[in-house]
């Protein structure tokens, strides 16, 4: 384990934080062993912790701050132990606690909603204070959920009247009328991620109420053309997927009182060839512009299962030597 061999212990005095802090199968336990090159025992109600002296005062400020994560009634995930040990290496570890500070609401069945990582703490915090927020991550990053978290307080606090959720149907070309069924059946193939999260937040029962009494409305962008929306949480998703045009003119509807959030992943346009991405010529117009904030997440953002960190690893990789190779 090196040279410098140390010991540390860390006292818990409770079985219930202890099993959380072990995680199922002590799988939480087995990768801090595997990860800092130590080895931790449990007796009598304190962990010792065996190894490197620098690697024994990391997890010891781990178990430290995850035990106070657990004590104030959080329970942690794998990958969240996984990501929290990150920021201990990285010397961030006062971070952890910081991120259970901020609930932005609870589900329909009382789950709170808040940020796990800091790149969505700082999402969260550029929704709060600004006009116009652009979350530009890949897949997992909950930029859409928590936009919808963030539309649904501000909804409920009176600070909008209404929400609009709104993404580009950019597989028929915004040219809906070889599907079948009528409107609603023809858009909501599209639409369908966006009701999915609402149903999760409000539940399917409020979510249709203040659908009935627009209150709420789910459409394709094409159908905010002409209009201006005063009053209004209004979030644009998949905007990777918008052209230039549109995306100037799902700006410049944003009315008095509202506010908006845009969502997308550059990395999967779906435009057809030489067709140039809204969401990429944004970045460079709207730079540094006042009311407006870009926040950036990556694969370290990523709260789905943690195979799909690697798999967005894995395809930043391959796309690098792809450019290389000039392909």
């Amino acid at each position: 384990m090196g040279k410098n061999l140390a010991e540390s212990k860390v006292s818990v005095n409770d079985i219930t934080s202890l099993a959380f802090l072990f995680g199922n199968r002590d799988e939480n336990i087995r990768f801090i062993e595997e990860a800092f090159k130590v080895k931790v025992l449990t007796r009598d109600g304190n962990i010792t912790i065996l190894g490197d002296s620098e690697n024994v005062e990391s997890v010891r400020k781990l178990f430290t701050h995850l035990l106070e994560v657990i004590r104030g009634g959080n329970q942690l995930t794998a990958a969240e132990v996984k990501y929290f040990a990150g920021l201990v290496r990285d010397g961030k570890e006062e971070k952890i606690t910081d991120l259970y500070d901020d609930i932005v609401c609870f589900t329909h069945r009382g789950k709170p909603i808040k940020p796990k990582t800091i790149g969505q703490k700082l999402y969260i915090q550029a929704i709060k204070n600004n006009d116009i927020v652009f979350g530009i991550g890949p897949a997992g990053t909950g930029k859409t959920y928590l936009a919808m978290a963030m539309a649904v307080t501000a909804f409920k606090e009176k600070e909008v009247n209404r929400i609009i959720l709104t993404r580009p149907a950019v597989e028929a070309g915004e040219k809906l009328g070889f599907l079948p069924g009528d409107l609603q059946d023809k858009v909501d193939p599209y639409l369908r991620p966006l009701y999915d999260a609402l149903y999760d937040i409000l539940g399917v029962d409020t979510f249709r109420r203040l659908m009935e009494k627009g209150l709420i409305e789910v459409a394709p962008l094409a159908y905010m053309r002409g209009r201006t929306l005063d009053d209004s949480f209004i979030i644009l998703d998949e905007a990777q997927n918008t052209t230039s045009e549109q995306m100037k003119m799902f700006l410049t509807r944003l009315g008095f009182g509202s506010r908006a959030v845009v969502t997308g992943d550059i990395t999967q346009v779906d435009l057809p060839k030489g067709v140039f991405s809204g969401l990429e010529e944004v970045k460079q117009v709207l730079k540094g512009i006042k009311g407006i904030e870009f926040i950036y997440l990556d694969d370290r953002d990523v709260v789905r299962h943690e195979v799909v960190q690697r798999i967005i690893k894995a395809y930043e990789r391959f796309e690098e030597k792809r450019q290389q190779n000039g392909e």
